[in-house]
């Protein structure tokens, strides 16, 4: 089964479902902003993209700037990934997951990597 944390208004992320869906996979969409994933299963996702868990924070978003984020922060990988759980805009995106693998499409082809 292949997972797409998904966000619909992002081009990268529509660029990468579009991708998908023309090798033939129709992957199980997760509207992570309405559904957002627990802390515990984005540091599943980190290990399976095999990247800090800063890699998955989108540090320009509006929301990271009001939390005062910054890439040197020292905080644990489970302290991101609680970051995220309890703000799903910074996830960046999208985030494909097969199988045990993980990859974050930019650009969108680099989820082919393990597909």
């Amino acid at each position: 089964m292949t997972t797409l944390y998904h966000n619909p208004r992002c081009s990268k992320s529509r660029a990468t479902l579009e991708l998908l869906q023309k090798k033939g996979i129709e992957p199980d969409v997760v509207l992570y902003l309405e559904l957002a994933p627990t802390a515990v299963a984005l540091e599943k996702i980190a290990t399976m993209l095999d990247v800090p868990a800063t890699a998955m924070i989108r540090f320009g978003e509006d929301c990271a700037k009001e939390l005062g984020l910054t890439k040197e922060d020292k905080r644990s990988a489970k302290e991101w990934c609680k970051l995220i759980a309890a703000h799903p805009i910074l996830l960046e995106r999208p985030i494909v997951v097969n199988k045990n693998k993980a990859r974050i499409g930019r650009p969108p082809e680099k989820v082919l990597e393990i597909l």
